[in-house]
C-alpha cells in the first residue's frame, strides 16, 4: 500500500455527505494529505432548468444558473469547513454525479476517496441504484465510506 497523498471528498450538500467530508478533513489533515471537495451539479436538474428558462424565464440563461449554483455551493463548503481544515481545494463539475466523481479522481490521480453512504435520493436512485452503489463498483481506487452516527 502506497502513501495516501491526495484524497477526493464527494460532497452532495446532503447531511451523509457532511458527515464524510468533516471525516475527509481530519483524515486529510492527520495524513498531511491534499483534499480535494467535488461537488458536482446534476446533468438531469440542469437540464430542468434549461427548459424551464426556455419556456418562462427569456432573462436567466442557463449559464447564469450554473454559475449561481457554483457560487452558492461554494459559499456552503467554505461555511461548513471554516473550522475544520484550511487546506482544501473545491471543484464543481456538472454532469452525472458517479461519471464526475469517478473523472475527478482519475484527473487528480487520488489515492483515496470518501463520501456519505446515503446522498441527496430520488426515486431514480431507487430504480437505478444510487451513487454510492456506482462509485462502489467502478472507483479505481479505495473507497471509504462514512456513515452518519444516526
Amino acid at each position: 500500500m502506497s502513501k495516501i497523498k491526495k484524497i477526493v471528498s464527494a460532497f452532495d450538500m446532503s447531511d451523509y455527505s457532511e458527515k464524510a467530508l468533516e471525516y475527509a478533513c481530519k483524515l486529510s489533515d492527520d495524513l498531511k494529505a491534499e483534499l480535494v471537495i467535488v461537488n458536482v451539479l446534476n446533468q438531469r436538474d440542469v437540464d430542468i432548468v434549461y427548459k424551464l428558462t426556455k419556456q418562462y424565464m427569456n432573462d436567466m440563461t442557463i449559464e447564469d444558473y450554473i454559475k449561481g449554483q457554483e457560487k452558492d455551493r461554494i459559499e456552503i463548503m467554505d461555511k461548513l469547513l471554516k473550522d475544520k481544515t484550511n487546506k482544501y481545494r473545491k471543484i464543481i463539475k456538472v454532469g452525472v454525479p458517479f461519471v464526475e466523481l469517478i473523472n475527478a479522481i482519475k484527473e487528480e490521480k487520488a489515492d483515496l476517496a470518501v463520501m456519505g453512504t446515503k446522498g441527496r435520493s430520488n426515486i431514480v436512485g431507487a430504480i437505478l441504484g444510487t451513487t454510492a452503489e456506482k462509485m462502489f463498483r467502478k472507483c479505481p481506487v479505495p473507497l471509504l465510506s462514512v456513515r452518519r452516527d444516526d
